[in-house]
């Protein structure tokens, strides 16, 4: 009701000033007319008809009627050049301030609401930079200040910013228009006074913060450098610090555009994705999904049976994909693209220079002109009394541990609900393990929709996994009779027998003996970088799972690609790291695979989204295979095509997702892919049975009636 009472004072005023013919008085000729009896007037009660002239002025920018130009040089023939201006800059900035509060006040929650998506950057380069962007045009008075007031209400910045940046930024402008003011009688029209060589200056003007800018940022970079001497000459133009995905495809570019390269790696080539997660997990998965299938042979007309098999040798299998999988990124591959790799240790000395302390026991120092840090994630361990006497495995070591196990664990502790938690626990499950899985939260895979969750908890519950869900872990015990893990709930606590522990919740960030500490390069879970993925020094950069915010492969490999190109050409062209089309994939069964918002997201930030479901159980091949299980979810604008997210729960998920991905990063709608043939029958036909349901319930039915 306040926000209607607003907007109906608004427009009774408006309608008031034209209906009386008020704006017909705000010329110029009429301003000249009046100026011997305003003055007049103003010598009788000189308070009083300033502070009338304030209001007016206010009144009149505040609601953006027509006139401010002219009031403000009448200021100039009525009040002289120093009253005049001094009326007029407060005036002009109280209105603006007025304008800018009744724009974020009626618009903003409904703008934000509807387009915050689209906004994000917007917002965020306001939060940075907001006064910076507004002084800028409030220098050149070519934009129209009316629509910079309405516009600026939209974006999040402070009022008192948004005040002193308009006081000051319009002193320039204001301060020609009164100096012309007066010599009201002699000014023949408003075209004579901007005349080309005043809007000249006035864009210089312009640019002033600009240079300033630059000159800042060449400032701080000295200031940032001052303690380091930098070397006259260089060794490398990059060094790599890393050898997994990250630090893989940052050094494959920089050899790709002739660069002198060094990549740095302690230990396995490859990284975490191939000697530990995902190559690996894979691989197990594959394997323990056939043994789901042979247990349930008559879902496909055969006989239920129980394979034999030794857990050795399936994980004998893990470490031979491995092995064929290692070839892609040994060293003897990379150093015939160019790329001089080095084995050992790396630690920054300062911005440009790196000592090795090499595996062999040799030690060396090469300078630099960039770095790169792509030095990954390892896993969490929760600090529980007891875990380290009584022993846990992680991601990264259960598959050494365990290749000498003839069966797999009997009981099976899983801390946490997360991918690799489910992962583990659905593969193992169906290997023969009884599994236990414990999770903090109130559900597992707890970054999806609660339907998601719901359906994976099914799914491995299925498959034997106890899930415990709202449950802590306390303490791990080691006794005479075995090992237990205490768990609790409400105050109770529940006691957990098992013979393999395994820590799955979550991945930390690796950042310690690196010389960042050194350096004063600032941490948080991860590396802090800006957009460039610099960090505070602008030739040091990270990528991957060390500078976030997602710890996926593919999005290392994403974000190497900006790290490389920005350390190589970086003083030439820099490129923001894009994140607004990131898919994943977690690879239990059925698979649950993403791609931009899912619903619980839209309403944390606020975004008015439709949902179009498909359900697999429908569709022809899925049927066929026999599994007929799952969903596709799509989130679009209201009323539009457009996609903002999408959710996949099915076999081969993660495939079916790529032609949406590829659909969102080209501004593909799902009439594109509902018009677009698909091969009967396939699972991909359930990508345009989605697009078909979303057509169907937005016909015209007006039309078609």
């Amino acid at each position: 009701m306040k926000k209607i009472f607003i907007i109906l004072l608004i427009i009774a005023v408006a309608f008031v000033f034209f209906a009386f013919d008020l704006d017909t008085m705000l010329t110029l000729e009429n301003i000249k007319a009046s100026q011997a009896d305003f003055i007049q007037w103003r010598d009788s009660a000189p308070v009083m008809v300033s502070l009338i002239f304030f209001l007016v002025y206010v009144v009149v920018t505040a609601l953006s009627l027509p006139g401010a130009v002219v009031l403000t040089l009448a200021a100039g023939g009525f009040f002289g050049l120093i009253w005049g201006f001094f009326i007029v800059s407060f005036a002009s900035t109280f209105g603006a301030t007025l304008a800018f509060l009744a724009s974020r006040y009626l618009l903003r929650e409904s703008v934000q609401k509807r387009f915050g998506h689209r906004l994000e950057p917007i917002n965020k380069g306001i939060e940075r930079e907001g006064a910076f962007y507004l002084f800028t045009l409030r220098l050149v008075p070519i934009f129209p200040f009316f629509l910079i007031n309405l516009l600026m209400g939209l974006t999040p910045i402070k009022t008192i910013t948004y005040y002193w940046v308009s006081q000051v930024g319009m002193l320039a402008g204001t301060l020609v228009y009164i100096n012309a003011g007066t010599q009201l009688a002699r000014i023949e029209g408003l075209s004579g006074i901007l005349s080309p060589g005043l809007l000249f200056s006035f864009a210089l003007l312009g640019v002033f913060p600009l240079i300033a800018k630059k000159i800042t940022t060449l400032l701080q970079k000295k200031k940032v450098y001052g303690p380091w001497l930098k070397p006259k000459k260089f060794d490398r133009n990059l060094i790599v610090i890393g050898g997994g995905a990250a630090g893989l495809v940052s050094s494959y570019i920089a050899a790709a555009v002739k660069a002198k390269v060094t990549l740095i790696e302690a230990h396995k080539m490859g990284g975490d994705c191939l000697n530990y997660g995902c190559v690996p997990s894979k691989a197990l998965i594959k394997s323990s999904k056939l043994v789901h299938s042979i247990k349930n042979g008559n879902h496909y007309g055969l006989e239920n049976n129980t394979p034999e098999f030794s857990f050795k040798k399936v994980l004998q299998r893990v470490h031979n994909v491995i092995a064929t999988v290692e070839p892609h990124d040994s060293i003897e591959r990379y150093n015939e693209l160019g790329v001089e790799v080095l084995q050992g240790y790396a630690k920054i000395i300062d911005p440009w220079t790196v000592a090795v302390q090499m595996n062999d026991g040799e030690t060396r120092q090469l300078t630099t002109r960039s770095i790169i840090l792509a030095t990954g994630a390892g896993p969490f361990v929760p600090p529980l009394p007891g875990i380290e006497e009584s022993g846990y495995l992680t991601s990264d070591t259960l598959w050494e541990a365990l290749r000498e196990y003839d069966h797999v664990p009997e009981r099976l502790v899983i801390l946490g609900g997360g991918p690799i938690g489910c992962e583990l626990s659905q593969s193992f499950a169906r290997l023969g393990s009884n599994v236990t899985q414990v999770e903090r939260g109130n559900r597992i895979m707890s970054r999806e929709d609660e339907d998601v969750s719901e359906l994976a908890r099914t799914s491995l519950e299925q498959d034997g996994v106890n899930i415990l869900t709202e449950y802590s872990a306390i303490r791990c015990e080691q006794n005479a009779t075995g090992k237990s893990i205490i768990v609790e709930q409400d105050g109770e606590e529940k006691r957990i027998e098992y013979d393999v522990l395994i820590c799955a919740v979550g991945r930390a960030a690796r950042l310690q003996g690196y010389g960042l500490e050194t350096l004063g390069i600032p941490t948080e879970r991860t590396i802090v970088t800006n957009e460039y993925l610099e960090t505070l020094f602008p030739n040091i950069y990270a990528a991957g799972d060390v500078a976030g915010p997602y710890q996926f492969t593919h999005t290392a490999g994403h974000q190497a690609w900006y790290a490389a190109v920005n350390a190589l050409f970086g003083e030439w062209k820099k490129f923001k790291a894009d994140y607004s089309v990131i898919p994943w994939t977690t690879f239990i069964d059925p698979e649950v695979a993403r791609v931009g918002l899912n619903e619980q997201e839209a309403k944390e930030k606020g975004i008015d989204y439709e949902v179009t479901r498909f359900g697999i159980d429908d569709l022809d091949r899925a049927i066929a295979d026999g599994s007929a299980v799952g969903f596709i979810k799509v989130l679009t604008v209201p009323g539009k095509d457009k996609i903002l997210g999408v959710t996949i729960v099915g076999a081969h998920g993660g495939d079916l997702l790529t032609e949406f991905v590829l659909a969102m990063k080209h501004g593909l709608g799902l009439n594109k892919i509902l018009g677009t043939i698909h091969t009967y029958p396939t699972l991909s036909e359930a990508n345009k049975y989605v697009a078909g349901e979303w057509k169907r319930a937005h016909a015209p039915e007006k039309l078609l009636s």
